[in-house]
């Protein structure tokens, strides 16, 4: 993509998604050849103070339910979406939405394409999104799903289902599991722990501090290995803000999650996580 094709529209989602100003959005967009992403980490690496580093805006509009099994062993959480929230505020499209879900969970599904499947008195689910698109006439479906299993799953549904949060515990923890998925909820984690992270992720975070560095000019001159060691400093400080078990505990500032989870119980752990949000 060329600057040339580089639209309002796309400037004003960088801006929304960022904070950034309209100019730094066009040369950002311009920069990265339209490349939504990597604009962000242009502006980031440029040293703009960016309010948005992920974007959980792959649905506009719709429902997110999260539910678990009636033993706590398994949890969903997905996303039918839709285009206006005219149609996600309809409670009769909020109970076709349920509907999906409890069969989700009836029929021990694992995936959108397996749900996709699944009768509902005696029509695929798939069949009922289209007569449900005919009727509407608005684009729906599932767009995000996504399934766990743990000793024990605690399930959130936040902000009158426009997000959804699943925990994973080694253990039976209610109500830590509800203060953990509403942690999620806020704070929007990128893993449980460091060593969760991705490898991909801490390359593309070493990569922007890194050329935050360099471009201070006070560096000027230093050496790789004392630009290196700032780095780690900095990639220390993303592992302490941005993974759930680090960071300050919203309900206790005072303590980490971490910390408050060994409060509850010396051996409760976090094994795993899923949160989808409409954007």
């Amino acid at each position: 993509m060329s600057s040339a094709t580089i639209t309002a529209a796309d400037i004003n989602k960088l801006r929304q998604a960022t904070g950034a100003g309209m100019m730094d959005c066009r040369k950002a967009l311009t920069e990265t050849n339209g490349d939504f992403e990597a604009a962000i980490d242009w502006l980031r690496k440029q040293g703009q103070k960016v309010a948005a580093k992920r974007s959980d805006r792959e649905a506009k509009e719709g429902v997110v339910l999260a539910k678990t099994t009636a033993d706590n062993k398994t949890g969903i959480v997905l996303c039918i979406s839709c285009e206006t929230d005219f149609v996600s505020k309809n409670a009769e499209f909020v109970a076709f939405a349920q509907s999906i879900a409890d069969a989700a969970i009836a029929n021990d599904v694992k995936s959108a394409e397996e749900l996709n499947e699944v009768a509902i008195n005696g029509a695929k689910v798939s069949d009922l999104i289209n007569d449900k698109l005919a009727a509407i006439g608005e684009k729906i479906g599932i767009s995000k799903f996504e399934r766990v299993e743990a000793p024990f799953v605690a399930s959130y549904i936040h902000g009158a289902n426009r997000m959804g949060v699943l925990v994973a515990l080694n253990k039976e923890a209610a109500e830590a599991g509800k203060d953990v998925a509403m942690q999620i909820a806020a704070m929007n984690p990128v893993a449980v722990d460091p060593e969760s992270v991705s490898p991909e992720t801490v390359e593309r975070e070493r990569s922007i501090v890194t050329e935050q560095i360099q471009q201070d000019p006070k560096m000027a001159g230093k050496p790789a290995e004392m630009i290196a060691k700032i780095a780690d400093g900095k990639l220390n400080a993303f592992f302490k803000e941005q993974t759930l078990i680090a960071q300050p505990f919203v309900k206790d500032a005072g303590k980490s999650v971490g910390e408050y989870l060994k409060s509850v119980a010396a051996d409760l752990k976090v094994i795993e996580f899923k949160r989808v949000a409409l954007g």
